[in-house]
C-alpha cells in the first residue's frame, strides 16, 4: 500500500473529506436501491445506515465507523470496491474514494454517463482542419479522423485500423514519414508504456501478437522493452504534392473518457508547413491528391 505523502495538517484535511464523503454518499443511497427494506417510520433518514453498509460490503461494523470517522487505519483495495460498490460510487467518485483514503488510485476508467461524447470529440478534429487530427482508444484502435489526417497521414478504411499496426506495415505512411526509423521506437516504447497502465488486459496482448506477425522490426524493437510516456513527438513527413511537412503530435486524453486518445498534429515554423496544410485542404488541393479522401 502506497499512503499519501504530505503534512500532518494535509493528512487531517484529507481524512476529514473522506468522513464527509462517505457520509454524503451513504445519505444518497436509498434501502431499496440497496435491496433492504426502508425500515419505515424508524428510519430518521432516507440513506443507508452505516451498519447496514457495513453488511452490504462484508466488512466488520466498527471497521467502517472508523472508516467513516476518518481514522488513521489500515485499508486495502478489495475493501474500498466493497464499499463503492454499496455505496453505488461512479468510476470517478471511487478514484477520489481512493485517494482520500491513502491509496494509489486505480487506472481510470470510462464515465458510463459520457457515451455520448464522440460527437462532440468528432466536432473537435474536425474543427481542428486544415491540421490532421485522430482519435484512437486504449489499444490504439483508430475511432475516428478528420479530412487531413486522411491526406496527409494516409489514414483510409481501407488499412488496418490499429495505428501501431499501421505504423509498421502501411506502405503509404512509411513513404511519408522521412524519420520513420527514428519514430518507430518511440511509438513502440509508448504503447508499452500505455499497456503497463492495465498489465493483465488481453486487448493489448492481442495487438503485439498481430503487431509481431506483420513486421520483425516491430517484433526486434518490443524486445528492447523500452518505455516512454506518451506526448509529444516531433514528425517530418515528405507529402507527395506539398512537399517537407514539419509537424509535432500531441496525445490528449479527456477525464471522461479516458479509455480514447485524442492525437492532434500542430504545424511547426518550418518549411512553411501551415500554409501547406492550408492549401492540401483546399479545393485546389483536394483535387490533385493522388490518394483518395476517407471520411
Amino acid at each position: 500500500m502506497v499512503t499519501a505523502v504530505g503534512s500532518t495538517d494535509g493528512k487531517a484535511h484529507r481524512l476529514a473529506e473522506l468522513r464527509q464523503f462517505l457520509m454524503s454518499r451513504r445519505a444518497r443511497v436509498t434501502p431499496a436501491e440497496a435491496g433492504l427494506p426502508d425500515g419505515g417510520a424508524r428510519r430518521r433518514t432516507p440513506g443507508l445506515r452505516r451498519e447496514e453498509v457495513a453488511v452490504l460490503a462484508g466488512v466488520g461494523v466498527s471497521w467502517y465507523q472508523w472508516l467513516e470517522q476518518g481514522r488513521d487505519i489500515t485499508v486495502s483495495p478489495q475493501v474500498l470496491d466493497a464499499v463503492a460498490r454499496v455505496l453505488r460510487l461512479n468510476p470517478v467518485e471511487r478514484r477520489h474514494l481512493y485517494v482520500l483514503a491513502g491509496l494509489n488510485p486505480p487506472v481510470p476508467e470510462a464515465d458510463p454517463g459520457a457515451g455520448d461524447m464522440c460527437q462532440g470529440l468528432r466536432r473537435l478534429i474536425d474543427a481542428w482542419m486544415p491540421f490532421p487530427a485522430h482519435i484512437m482508444d486504449a489499444y490504439w484502435n483508430t475511432v475516428m479522423y478528420n479530412e487531413a489526417a486522411s491526406v496527409v497521414l494516409g489514414m483510409r478504411p481501407e488499412t488496418v485500423q490499429n495505428c501501431l499496426v499501421s505504423f509498421f506495415t502501411d506502405p503509404i505512411y512509411r513513404s511519408r514519414a522521412n524519420d520513420w526509423a527514428a519514430l518507430a521506437p518511440k511509438v513502440v516504447a509508448q504503447f508499452r508504456a500505455a499497456w503497463s497502465e492495465r498489465p493483465e488486459d488481453e486487448g493489448f496482448r492481442a495487438v503485439v501478437e498481430e503487431a509481431r506477425a506483420a513486421s520483425a522490426e516491430f517484433a526486434e524493437l518490443w524486445e528492447q522493452r523500452d518505455v516512454m510516456p506518451g506526448g509529444q513527438t516531433r514528425k517530418i513527413l515528405e507529402h507527395p504534392l506539398a512537399g517537407p511537412l514539419h509537424v509535432e503530435a500531441t496525445q490528449l486524453r479527456v477525464p471522461a473518457r479516458p479509455d480514447l486518445v485524442i492525437v492532434l498534429h500542430t504545424p511547426l515554423p518550418e518549411a512553411g508547413t501551415a500554409e501547406k496544410l492550408e492549401w492540401l485542404a483546399s479545393p485546389e488541393g483536394r483535387r490533385g491528391a493522388m490518394y483518395p479522401l476517407a471520411g
